[in-house]
């Protein structure tokens, strides 16, 4: 796990985004919401010029949280947080049956972090695909301190019109990414394309439950938060997403919400009722104690102006997510693993 420290946290902030620049972005991002009037048309239209502001704004901030993993994962008790999160990325791993020396591919890669485990674990050689600029640079160091740069790499590509030939990688994942995509139809049968016949894509997706209800204005209200906290144009049900991964042409080996039987809560690290010294900085009193730390930065200048702002939507999102987690409205982890037929007419 990373060490990021409240340096790096302040001298992050903003990404690739010149300094002065920064106040602006937020301003920007935060309008493409519904709880700053934004449309839901308009996101998925923008959605490159969203994803990457968010992104250049946050990463910073995962990073110092989370550590290189930005990702939830079901828990055991007596688990640490961040041994369920390399159990997490070992199991996805397990379901596409990973050997050696075979190419695989992470959509939506962010800094590297499962990359980099996934990678070690398997023996494989993974590409990481992401269009942000910052976290592909972030996550070149990481892969040389970790020793894996010369069978791990990083493409700038925006994940719905990947650089790949068809029929190129011998497995796909993606953790918690391809949430982003305007039109995940289309992302699915990019997905498609750049696999090989029979092989596996496999997914932790964002989703809303069946028991998330659309007319109830607690529940739009959850909804709304986890979208502006978290750069989504919008969160899918569970069914939509399955029926979209059979639309792109996968058959669906099997697939489970994964929050549904975990023993402890995949929200619990970010409950105000929750304290851990190992995660503290996730808890409300260190969240809290990361908000004033926040504002004396800014004040003093190191951190640039709207590092408040950002602090504050990802609060939000902190309190969408406990919220929708124990309504059981939304999951971080519907799991899906699904196989490319070997030819069109199998």
């Amino acid at each position: 796990m990373s060490k990021a420290g409240t340096l790096d946290l302040a001298s992050g902030v903003g990404g690739k985004i010149e300094k002065e620049e920064v106040l602006t972005a937020v301003e920007k991002y935060e309008k493409y919401h519904v709880c700053y009037g934004g449309k839901d048309e308009e996101r998925k239209s923008n959605y490159a010029d969203m994803v990457n502001k968010y992104y250049d704004l946050v990463t910073s901030f995962y990073e110092y949280g989370w550590g290189e993993s930005f990702h939830f994962a079901p828990r055991w008790k007596g688990e640490t947080l961040q041994d369920s999160i390399k159990r997490h990325e070992h199991f996805l791993a397990l379901q596409l049956g990973l050997k050696p020396g075979q190419k695989v591919l992470d959509v939506g890669c962010g800094i590297g972090g499962p990359l980099r485990e996934i990678a070690r674990f398997s023996y494989t050689s993974i590409t990481g695909l992401n269009n942000n600029e910052y976290q592909i640079s972030r996550g070149k160091v990481l892969n040389r301190m970790a020793g894996v740069d010369r069978t791990c790499n990083f493409v700038k590509a925006d994940f719905m019109n990947m650089p790949f030939p068809d029929n190129y990688f011998d497995a796909v994942y993606e953790i918690e990414a391809t949430c982003h995509a305007p039109d995940v139809v289309a992302c699915y049968k990019e997905i498609y394309r750049v696999l090989k016949p029979g092989q596996c894509f496999a997914a932790y997706e964002w989703c809303m439950t069946d028991a998330f209800d659309p007319n109830n204005k607690e529940h739009q209200k959850i909804k709304a938060e986890i979208e502006l906290g978290n750069g989504l144009p919008d969160i899918r049900l569970t069914r939509e997403c399955l029926e979209t991964v059979k639309k792109a042409g996968f058959e669906v080996v099997w697939e489970k919400d994964l929050a549904v039987d975990s023993p402890v809560p995949w929200y619990l690290p970010m409950e105000g009722s929750h304290f851990s010294l190992s995660n503290f900085r996730l808890t409300a009193v260190g969240r809290l104690f990361t908000r004033n730390m926040v504002m004396a930065l800014e004040k003093l200048g190191i951190a640039p102006k709207g590092s408040q702002r950002v602090q504050a939507f990802l609060e939000k999102a902190a309190e969408g997510l406990v919220a929708g987690g124990k309504k059981e409205i939304f999951t971080p982890m519907y799991f899906f693993l699904a196989r490319k037929p070997l030819s069109e007419t199998e």
